[in-house]
């Protein structure tokens, strides 16, 4: 399910995408190697992994067939609106609106291989 043609991200900075990540996804997500899941799965390597592929999480339905590959592009669409992007998914997190925010926060998720 690749996303629809959009705006290319603008650059993201990396040191603000940490600290958006720290304030918006750390209360269920790890990012680091060999990290545990938590309520959400270790984002450790997420860019251009494969959807539904972290051992030990319990994905839901929709997210483990998915067969997404997490690139910058398909994680800016996901992350605007996790549930409109993938129905069914367990993340009830609402989404990052503004797209610099999102280029911040990609910047840092790109970092984390």
């Amino acid at each position: 399910m690749p996303p629809k043609a959009r705006a290319p991200l603008p650059p993201g900075d990396v040191e603000r995408g940490e600290k958006l990540f720290k304030g918006r996804a750390a209360q269920c997500h790890t990012a680091t190697k060999g990290g545990s899941n938590g309520v959400g799965p270790n984002l450790f390597g997420i860019v251009n992994r494969k959807s539904g592929t972290i051992e030990g999480f319990a994905y839901s339905k929709a997210n483990a067939d998915s067969g997404v590959i997490w690139t910058p592009e398909v994680l800016d669409v996901y992350l605007e609106n996790p549930k409109k992007f993938m129905p069914g998914t367990k993340m009830s997190f609402a989404g990052i609106k503004k797209p610099q925010e999102r280029a911040d926060v990609i910047a840092y998720l790109e970092t984390l291989n």
